[in-house]
């Protein structure tokens, strides 16, 4: 059997696709290893939803191709955004030797026939179909706790700076059937907790399902299997979804709520269909109904016109909302978007450097202090495995994404534990292990 290696960059949707593209080239009669060494073909699944993660994957071409000197006969393709973006470009470069969008990984084995009849190939059609709903994917989580679940994919907002509508497609959702016979699977196969994904999982709709229903269908397959989901757009999040996760125990209490600016000018110019009152009264709404909720968040600073005022907005809204964490991001073009046909791209790089820094100062200190909140409590928390930092200690995530680590030396991944809070920084609460659970 010939082996294959992918390389994954990018969201967790991009995971969720790489263990699909092993189940369809695994049915196909190759195998996969994790020794690029020893690979018949080496892949990348890319992301290009900022400048920096495409130059990245071109440095790694770079190895690739020495990969393909020194052993002859070895392929070498890309894979997911970067591939449906640039397409035949990368196959230009004559150091690639296929290509593959979002929607194509059902033609991966023909590509890869044709390539060993030195036909070079690039395959990026777009559907509005394509789910690979029936696919079960081969599961690359190395600890056998948490599977990711793609249920739906593609985007419809078309939010001005985003370039995942172009290279993703429109928005489909995935029959709601499978997606819970493949909860089922993952509960019988050991996993203790899957994530729903989708670019808006709160616009999932297949027949009368709706994202809250299916949600509750998937809590429901077991008490035991913990359900998270990722990403929640403000302008879509329901009254329905928030009393959904109050209502069943095991969902966890974290929403990913992407806010981008504090500011309504700017949000209206990225398109993003709702201003800053609708999202603050967002958040109230989830810590009306859910107190206990951890709430993280996506911010770009040095959008086109951006003025210091409406950074400042962003920055009250960190305030007001006391993240518990969040991404941020300097805004950087990309090619096709609507910002990039429209509006220059003129805050210059040394204000956007000094935005994010400030922004990412503030979110430390909010960070710590939600933290510090949480001393002395108690949580339960699902082992994922030891510490990074010390074997001897165990690390897992509690219900509202909060990383713990304890010492202990009698519990394994995939059991629930609980711990007691006794100090924290701004990224981890440090722990000890509570016998009474």
């Amino acid at each position: 059997m010939k082996k294959v290696y992918i390389e994954t960059y990018g969201c967790q949707m991009n995971v969720a696709d790489t263990e699909v593209v092993f189940a369809i080239l695994g049915k196909a009669g190759y195998a996969r290893t994790e020794d690029i060494a020893g690979a018949d073909v080496i892949m990348a699944n890319t992301c290009s939803i900022r400048d920096n993660a495409e130059q990245r994957i071109w440095g790694r071409i770079d190895q690739f191709q020495k990969q393909r000197t020194e052993r002859p006969g070895t392929r070498v393709g890309i894979l997911g955004c970067m591939a449906e973006r640039l397409g035949g470009k990368l196959l230009e470069s004559g150091k690639v030797d296929f290509v593959a969008g979002p929607d194509a990984y059902r033609t991966l084995p023909r590509l890869l026939a044709d390539v060993e009849d030195g036909h070079p190939r690039a395959e990026v059609e777009l559907s509005r179909e394509e789910t690979y709903g029936e696919i079960s994917p081969v599961r690359i989580d190395r600890n056998g706790v948490s599977a990711f679940i793609s249920i739906m994919r593609g985007c419809n907002n078309v939010c001005s700076y985003c370039v995942v509508p172009y290279t993703r497609g429109a928005e489909r959702s995935r029959d709601w059937h499978t997606i819970v016979k493949e909860a089922c699977e993952c509960a019988e196969a050991g996993y203790k907790e899957v994530t729903l994904l989708g670019q808006n999982v709160d616009s999932y709709r297949c027949g009368d399902i709706d994202f809250a229903k299916l949600l509750a269908m998937v809590a429901e397959v077991s008490p035991s299997l913990r359900v998270r989901f990722s990403t929640s757009h403000p302008k879509d999040i329901s009254d329905r979804l928030i009393l959904t996760m109050a209502a069943h125990p095991n969902i966890c209490r974290h929403i990913h709520l992407p806010v981008q600016s504090g500011n309504d000018r700017i949000l209206e110019k990225m398109r993003r269909r709702y201003d800053r009152a609708w999202y603050l009264e967002r958040v109230s709404k989830i810590r009306e109904v859910m107190p206990d909720c951890g709430i993280s968040t996506d911010a770009i600073v040095g959008f086109c016109s951006e003025t210091e005022e409406e950074f400042r907005d962003t920055l009250s809204l960190f305030e007001e909302v006391g993240y518990d964490s969040a991404f941020m991001f300097n805004y950087s073009e990309r090619p096709g978007t609507l910002a990039a046909r429209n509006y220059p791209d003129d805050v210059p790089q040394d204000v956007k450097t000094r935005r994010l820094e400030e922004l990412i100062s503030l979110q430390n200190r909010l960070s710590l202090e939600s933290n510090r909140r949480d001393l002395g409590k108690v949580f339960e928390v699902l082992v994922e495995g030891p510490s990074k930092k010390n074997p001897a200690e165990l690390c897992g995530r509690t219900g509202s994404n909060k990383m713990c680590v304890w010492p202990d030396s009698t519990h394994k991944a995939g059991d629930y534990v609980r711990v007691m809070v006794l100090d924290c920084t701004q990224a981890t609460l440090l722990c000890k292990l509570v016998k009474d659970i």
